[in-house]
């Protein structure tokens, strides 16, 4: 079974999915998008999976975004498609695709609706939340 992971190993978010991913049993094909970002094509198909827009996958945090003027509606689709293939830091992560969906992992937790093997036992994020106790029930 293949998951794959867009993952930025600066991003505590994308490092907790990594490790629900891992802790599911499952060694996903791991892309730092930041050095290999995806083609046009498949930054479009991965949105469509997801049901989203390119606004809505647009990274709002940083300096970036405000010095672009991105939050100006202004902006087709096409053109923050454009900006997010100049600048990859403006997609936002993690990405996480399954055989049984595609999310983008916000919060990390999200990943279990998609993971073949959701039951992970007990996980802690990195800052010390809770997302699955020792009884195996979702606390977040």
């Amino acid at each position: 079974m293949t998951i794959t992971i867009y993952h930025n190993p600066d991003c505590g978010t994308s490092r907790n999915t990594l490790a629900i991913i891992r802790q599911s049993g499952e060694e996903p094909q791991v892309i730092e998008y930041l050095k290999t970002p995806p083609s046009r094509e498949r930054l479009v198909e991965l949105i469509e999976q997801m049901a989203m827009t390119p606004r809505q996958l647009l990274r709002e945090k940083g300096m970036l975004y405000a010095e672009l003027g991105l939050g100006d509606p202004k902006w087709s689709d096409d053109e923050i498609l454009d900006f997010m293939l100049a600048h990859p830091i403006l997609i936002n992560r993690p990405i996480v695709v399954t055989p049984l969906g595609t999310v983008l992992a916000r919060p990390s937790e999200a990943v279990l609706d998609i993971l073949p093997n959701p039951d992970i036992g007990p996980f802690t994020k990195e800052d010390g939340e809770v997302v699955i106790d020792a009884t195996g029930k979702r606390v977040v």
